[in-house]
């Protein structure tokens, strides 16, 4: 599917997102938020932000930029920021696979049932490995294909169906790990009969991301900002935050 037809479905999904699949998706989403353990003055990127259904879980000592293809569904999310008062979050139309911030711009990046749901999942995650510092964070709460070859079987059957839908089935998380600098930290099973992963990678990229010959799954150095005009913050337009896309 390409990427206008996934931004006219997901804008065609947008009204009736929340009431369908926000319950079904909800305990994978507060899992991979309870588990971030989010420091001070983090600045985190939620890569295909959606309606928004996960903004209102942040803890607000932190900094927060969604990104979504679908002007649907931002104009959910826009208005969960302002009912919700969320002045640590900015909202901003992009794609996920060029994205207009600089290198390094984050400390945690998000992609929840975003990865299998793009054209091209491995520039969307070359580009969050790009806009993640050293070290950083990158959260992936997905349906990844496992390896036992009966299901991996129906997958594949399936998934050119799904893909008129919105998202395929049959990608496993090695494939889209294959030939990144992403280390996996940790592996879970969450959501209804635990058919979705949330996986945490450290962002090892130009060697960084060990500290003691151990993995930092952690930790917020200071790392350049962005610049241009701001776009959307909670409708105040303060231009207070430094993550802005660059002109």
């Amino acid at each position: 599917m390409d990427q206008d037809k996934i931004e006219r479905v997901y804008t065609s999904y947008a009204g009736f997102y929340d009431r369908v699949f926000g319950k079904v998706f909800h305990e994978g989403r507060e899992s991979a938020i309870r588990n971030l353990d989010v420091q001070p003055d983090e600045h985190i990127l939620e890569v295909g932000v959606g309606t928004g259904l996960a903004l209102p879980m942040y803890p607000r000592h932190c900094r927060i930029v969604g990104i979504d293809l679908s002007e649907g569904m931002l104009a959910k999310a826009k208005e969960k920021a302002e009912a919700h008062r969320l002045d640590h979050v900015q909202l901003h139309r992009m794609d996920a696979g060029a994205m207009e911030f600089q290198d390094d711009s984050f400390d945690t990046v998000v992609a929840a049932y975003v990865v299998t749901a793009v054209p091209d999942y491995r520039k969307v995650v070359n580009e969050m490995i790009r806009v993640c510092r050293p070290g950083g964070r990158i959260i992936m709460l997905n349906h990844f294909s496992n390896g036992n070859k009966v299901i991996a079987a129906v997958e594949k059957v399936l998934s050119p169906l799904t893909k008129h839908l919105g998202w395929r089935t049959d990608l496993s998380l090695g494939t889209v790990l294959e030939g990144t600098s992403l280390h996996v930290a940790r592996n879970q099973k969450v959501n209804p009969l635990r058919l979705w992963a949330l996986v945490e990678c450290v962002n090892r990229k130009n060697g960084h991301g060990f500290v003691n010959g151990n993995s930092a799954a952690h930790g917020t150095p200071e790392h350049p900002s962005g610049n241009g005009t701001t776009a959307y913050s909670n409708g105040n337009g303060s231009g207070r935050y430094s993550h802005e896309p660059v002109s």
